[in-house]
């Protein structure tokens, strides 16, 4: 047997130019990778860790009194929409995703109560479900300790 090195094997065509299409572009090398990308043996799996370790919150249970202090200034807002009653809410807006969701404060004007929906209409638009609500603040709003 007559055993080559790898360089004598290859002399005639080491140094040849590499082949280019006359009928095609050069693929970049991105595309050239996109090619494998269905032989991915996990995919998604990132989007599912990533979805995993996303933080949510849990909803809180409020107690009657609670309840009852955040309907007694929201009979307080509906009474005095015309106003122009500066607010801060903070509600809970539930994930899409997954169990939980995050708690949000908006401040504005408070415009107007959606009875049949509902809502707390703020000036910008905004449209809180009442039922989400978790504390209502703001200068003139009646506190609880008055109320009783």
């Amino acid at each position: 047997m007559n055993y080559q090195s790898a360089e004598q094997k290859y002399d005639k065509i080491i140094n040849l130019p590499h082949h280019q299409s006359k009928k095609r572009r050069r693929m970049s090398m991105s595309e050239r990778a996109a090619q494998f990308g269905a032989f991915r043996a996990l995919t998604g799996y990132e989007d599912e860790i990533a979805e995993t370790a996303r933080h949510t919150d849990a909803r809180l249970e409020l107690d009657e009194y609670a309840k009852a202090e955040i309907g007694v200034k929201l009979q307080f807002v509906h009474d005095h929409k015309n106003e122009k009653l500066r607010i801060s809410v903070t509600y809970f807006v539930p994930d899409e995703r997954k169990s939980g969701g995050a708690y949000l404060t908006k401040n504005g004007i408070a415009r107007s109560i959606k009875e049949p929906e509902g809502l707390l209409v703020l000036g910008d638009g905004t449209e809180i479900p009442i039922h989400e609500i978790v504390s209502i603040e703001g200068e003139g709003l009646p506190g609880w300790e008055n109320e009783v």
